[in-house]
């Protein structure tokens, strides 16, 4: 059969090393087309990653007869203006996380594919990443009991760029309220639902204590799953040191585990205590975007959908934005 024949609109650092060269190295998908605004530095891309065509209009790509699907790795304000143009251009979709700055923005978005009758995948690859489904079975086959809560710390001192008040979209308040929380929590958040469920309710806040930039800074939320599985985490930006631990505890036992570092998976019963390690793919996006050929064959339907991925938009939004 013919290779889906894949765009992508915004080919910054994410697109070079993590998902780029997963789209590659696919069996059935081809990348057949880059766009950036800067022509030099759609060329540039291009030419270093063996692809056809470039574009340095996004219209034109999403238009193009001899472009099958478009994955969006833009900045997370435009990822709503671009997706519903290729809903109306009748393609499959792949958006970078998070999905959108609103939940709105995200019904807007699953509202257009639902009637193009199109998929929307986003770029949550923790979902289909080996070492976190060895954690999903882990639960399944109740090795800790029954859960009953997850707690997440994650902690980072300001890094260069931040401490010299050099602009960054990902620290915009315009952009990402949350700062690096709508970055990086965004992740775990999305994960841990793929473990437990939808959230019924969830409450917390935000906060800048630094001054360094205009998002938030310091974030912690409590929630509850509809499953009865309770949940908390805070997020500081401006730690001495790095922190990433998850601490799932059920009734038998716990299991603790990183989301960013590739730190051994830990299980610890009364009986038992085992460190387990298992490694990320290279690239890092390589099973997030096997799984969506997968789904686009007809086969399991793909774990990041913009359903899940809209669901964590409206926890993220609720946690930051109480009413």
């Amino acid at each position: 059969m013919t290779p889906l024949r894949w765009g992508i609109i915004g080919c910054g650092a994410v697109t070079e090393r993590k998902s780029g060269p997963a789209y590659q190295r696919t069996p059935g998908f081809t990348l057949a087309g880059v766009m950036r605004r800067d022509a030099g530095l759609a060329a540039d891309y291009a030419h270093r990653h063996g692809v056809a065509r470039w574009f340095d209009d996004a219209d034109a790509l999403i238009q193009a007869p001899d472009i099958d699907a478009i994955y969006i790795a833009t900045p997370p304000d435009s990822h709503c203006h671009y997706a519903l143009k290729v809903a109306a251009a009748g393609k499959p979709c792949c958006v970078e996380k998070p999905m959108a700055p609103s939940h709105a923005q995200c019904l807007e978005m699953l509202a257009a594919f639902e009637r193009a009758q199109q998929p929307l995948f986003v770029a949550y690859y923790r979902r289909s990443l080996p070492r976190f489904e060895q954690v999903r079975q882990w639960l399944a086959e109740g090795r800790i009991g029954t859960a009953r809560h997850i707690h997440w710390q994650l902690a980072r001192p300001p890094g260069p760029d931040d401490l010299q008040r050099r602009y960054r979209w990902r620290t915009d308040a315009r952009i990402a309220p949350g700062g690096y929380f709508d970055d990086l929590g965004s992740h775990g958040l999305n994960l841990f639902s793929h473990f437990f469920g939808e959230v019924a309710e969830v409450s917390g806040s935000g906060s800048n204590q630094q001054g360094l930039y205009s998002a938030c800074d310091a974030v912690a939320a409590s929630w509850r799953y509809r499953s009865g599985v309770t949940g908390s985490g805070s997020w500081h930006f401006g730690s001495f040191e790095r922190a990433d631990r998850v601490e799932i505890t059920g009734s038998a036992g716990k299991i603790v585990f990183s989301v960013f570092e590739e730190a051994a998976l830990q299980l610890h019963t009364a009986d038992t205590t085992l460190h387990l390690e298992v490694a990320n793919s290279d690239p890092i996006q390589l099973h997030h975007v096997r799984n969506m050929q997968l789904h686009l064959d007809g086969g399991a339907r793909h774990p990041s959908c913009g359903d899940s991925a809209a669901h964590t938009a409206w926890m993220m939004e609720t946690i930051l934005r109480p009413k």
